[in-house]
């Protein structure tokens, strides 16, 4: 950037944007959406045991502080004055679960965390057949499963069909979820609870950690969390936007230690230390509600797709709480103001969308890179009649099927790994109108186009595969880091900040790419339901009775 656009730089808005393997912040013009400059830290996860998953919580806030102070120091190179940065905000990894001494400033155990790759949408829980399976697509050693005994105990004791958890949260009683999280810890680490019954004890998600921490810690650091991490948590009543008594009399938790529940944009402290020291933390939002902000899906029926190692898909249901029939999600999508209204959306999960890709280089050794894949898909242009189903450990969302096995069918002597490499590319697509198919039934409003974001949308094969399988079109914005830009503008649109307008026409430099559908609407329901007569042939074949062999 030339040092004569310094003279049309409105004011900066920046973005902390804390993920399971990494820490960014990044800088956004809030005139024009445009990203001035980033920084981005690798964060490491511990195994301490097999199917355990943890994080240190005093790196992931020092990763903060140093691309905070890498960034600026980029601007200052870039000739932009950081003085122009007028709010942070704040997106986090979700559920991943911290507790620490309010009087230390000390965490008291490591954080346990979520999924580092997204799995379904319920990774472990009791599922309708009452047993309980395994998260697709990811080895245990990515999924912390300490707290699989907690969830089957807890089970035991709803009630019937009737599952107050769920109708008062919008989850399934699952590992995923921050709550057993913290049962376990309350349990099982001594001094979490020593803190606990001395009252120096604090818990929170990810955000709720940083925030403390940046807004002084130990000297009046503030204690809170936004609307949408809370619905994650399985504590937090959706309808009421409170903590919900009975839910935390069930888990055993102590109230005093949930942090304060406030809105997705308002003013909660102000950076105490580093280069941006004095700057108000103004907004806040789990990465998938921000990147549905980022996206600008402000209007009911509105979804957005998150493509990575699997993908999140989102559906802004407006102001009303839909449950669904379809084994998916109701949370949170976003609150932007403390006196603006609550929306809510519908969450469902691919498990294997950039991972089959991987399996593809690093168990079949058919491609050498990820990129790789494009080309080869390209070379071909079709399957050629073949079908690639990944239930690599079990089908979930919509079957819920854990017999279930990855299947390649349709080969013939003509099929080569350009058609498999074309498989693979349509098997993320197909889950991804299984998903959507699945929204559309329980909210009952047909989607118009469908937004995209994530690493794999740099694919266009892959993009236009998708807008031709869900026969609506496919729309990719210019600028890919929806999930940052959506916690900037929440920060920037706070009361007391104003810097940034949440109206669509206000963000018209963003441009968009447009995929519309190439095949007519009969071409798309042949390849869609021969997808369905493939994933059929995928189911039983795992029986409890007889375990599978060459596993080691």
């Amino acid at each position: 950037m030339a040092a004569s656009k310094k003279a049309v730089l409105g004011p900066l808005v920046g973005a902390v944007d804390q993920g399971t393997s990494s820490t960014r912040f990044l800088v956004f013009n809030s005139k024009t959406a445009e990203l001035l400059s980033h920084h981005q830290v690798e964060i490491k996860q511990e195994f301490p045991r097999e199917g355990w998953v943890e994080q240190d919580p005093k790196e992931i806030l020092h990763s903060v502080y140093e691309c905070i102070e890498k960034t600026c120091e980029k601007l200052g190179q870039l000739n932009i004055d950081i003085s122009n940065i007028k709010a942070i905000g704040v997106s986090n990894q979700r559920e991943t679960t911290v507790v620490w001494d309010k009087l230390t400033g000390e965490p008291l155990y490591n954080a346990v965390a979520a999924p580092v790759s997204p799995g379904p949408s319920v990774p472990v829980a009791v599922v309708p057949s009452g047993s309980s399976v395994p998260a697709a697509g990811t080895s245990s050693v990515w999924l912390d499963l300490r707290t699989q005994s907690t969830v089957e105990s807890l089970s035991k004791r709803i009630p019937g069909n009737n599952n107050f958890v769920k109708s008062k949260t919008g989850l399934p009683l699952s590992t995923y979820f921050s709550a057993v999280k913290l049962r376990w810890l309350l349990d099982n680490v001594r001094k979490v609870q020593k803190a606990v019954e001395e009252k120096r004890a604090l818990f929170g998600t990810i955000d709720s950690w940083l925030i403390w921490s940046l807004t002084g810690g130990v000297n009046g650091g503030v204690h809170c969390t936004d609307v949408t991490n809370a619905s994650r948590t399985m504590l937090f009543n959706i309808h009421s936007l409170e903590w919900d008594k009975q839910l935390c009399e069930f888990f055993g938790i102590p109230m005093e230690i949930l942090p304060n529940v406030r809105s997705s944009s308002e003013i909660y402290g102000l950076m105490k230390a580093g280069a941006l020291e004095g700057v108000p933390i103004s907004g806040c939002l789990g990465d998938q509600s921000a990147a549905l902000v980022g996206q600008m899906c402000f209007q009911n029926g509105q979804a957005k797709n998150t493509y990575g190692t699997g993908c999140f898909l989102l559906c802004n249901t407006g102001h009303k709480c839909v449950f669904s029939d379809h084994g998916l999600l109701t949370t949170v999508a976003y609150k932007l103001g403390r006196d603006k209204p609550v929306y809510y959306a519908l969450e469902g999960s691919v498990a294997i969308a950039g991972a089959v890709i991987r399996w593809l280089r690093d168990n079949l050794g058919i491609i050498e890179s990820s990129e790789e894949i494009e080309k080869l898909a390209k070379e071909v242009g079709t399957s050629y009649g073949c079908y690639f189903v990944p239930a690599f450990s079990g089908l979930y969302a919509p079957y819920w099927e854990p017999s279930a096995r990855g299947i390649i069918c349709g080969l013939t002597q003509f099929t080569n790994k350009c058609h498999i490499a074309f498989a693979a590319l349509e098997a993320v697509c197909f889950q991804t109108r299984e998903i959507l198919d699945a929204m559309n039934r329980d909210c009952g409003i047909p989607l118009s186009h469908l937004q995209v974001d994530g690493g794999m949308t740099s694919n266009k094969i892959l993009m236009q595969l998708q807008a031709d399988i869900l026969y609506i079109p496919v729309v990719k914005p210019s600028m890919p880091e929806t999930t940052a830009l959506g916690a900037a503008m929440a920060a920037g649109a706070a009361e007391g900040v104003g810097v940034w307008s949440l109206e669509p026409e206000d963000l018209s430099a963003v441009t968009m790419e447009r995929f519309e559908p190439q095949i007519n609407a009969e071409e798309s329901e042949i390849r869609y339901s021969t997808w369905k007569k493939a994933v059929m042939k995928s189911m039983g074949w795992v029986t409890t009775q007889s375990p599978e062999s060459g596993i080691p």
